[in-house]
C-alpha cells in the first residue's frame, strides 16, 4: 500500500467505503502489522457503536482488537499517550472536530489509521469524511459487491425508512448496493422532521 514510507513525521491514512466493504477488516490488518512491528498502537471507537462489542472494534466477518470507546473525538487526543500508531473505526460518527484531532496527532509524529463510511445511506458525502479525505497522505477506498445484481457496490442501501442520518446497525438494516440498485426512499411521516 505505502510505497515510500515517512519516517521521522506523522501521517493520516483513510480506509472509506460502503458497509460491508471490508474498511474495518482492513484497519484490523494495518494495526496487527503496526504490533507484530512492536510499534506502540492505541485503538478506538465511538461509544455509540455496540454492535457486536463495547470494546473492541470488529469487522462483519468476526475479526476484531481491543479497542477504547470514547464519545468524543477530543478524548482521542487526551488517551492516545504514548502510542505512535493511532486507530480510529466508525470516524462518521465523531463530527468534525475529528479532521483537527487527526491533524494534532499526525503532527506530534504519529501515524494515525481512520476508517469510516464516506456516504451516507442517501449517498452523499458524511462528515467529517471528505475533510479527513482532503488532508490524508493515502487513501483507501473500498467496495463492497451489490446485493442486487453483483456489480462493484459504493453505496448503503439503508432497509428500513427511519430517516435519522444516523442509525447503527448491519445486515439487519443495511446492505450493500451499486449506484444503480441504489434506492432513497422518502422519510415515513412520522419520521419527517426529527
Amino acid at each position: 500500500m505505502l510505497s515510500i514510507v515517512p519516517k521521522d513525521t506523522g501521517w493520516i491514512e483513510v480506509i472509506c467505503g460502503s458497509m460491508f466493504s471490508g474498511k474495518t477488516e482492513e484497519l484490523i490488518r494495518r494495526l496487527r502489522r503496526a504490533q507484530i512491528a512492536r510499534q506502540k498502537v492505541a485503538v478506538f471507537k465511538p461509544v455509540i457503536d455496540d454492535r457486536y462489542s463495547t470494546e473492541h472494534i470488529v469487522s462483519h466477518n468476526e475479526g476484531r482488537l481491543p479497542s477504547v470507546p470514547v464519545s468524543s473525538a477530543r478524548q482521542i487526543l487526551e488517551l492516545a499517550g504514548e502510542a505512535t500508531v493511532v486507530g480510529i473505526d466508525e470516524a462518521q460518527f465523531f463530527g468534525p472536530e475529528l479532521v483537527d484531532v487527526c491533524q494534532e496527532l499526525a503532527d506530534s509524529g504519529k501515524r494515525v489509521i481512520v476508517a469510516g463510511l464516506d456516504q451516507d445511506y442517501t449517498g452523499k458525502p458524511f462528515e467529517p469524511m471528505p475533510q479527513l479525505l482532503a488532508v490524508a497522505e493515502y487513501i483507501t477506498k473500498t467496495l463492497a459487491i451489490c446485493v442486487k445484481c453483483g456489480n462493484p457496490a459504493n453505496r448503503t442501501q439503508r432497509l428500513s425508512h427511519d430517516s435519522a442520518r444516523v442509525v447503527v446497525g448491519a445486515q439487519d438494516i443495511y446492505e450493500a448496493r451499486c449506484r444503480y440498485c441504489h434506492e432513497v426512499f422518502e422519510a415515513d411521516d412520522e419520521n419527517k422532521g426529527e
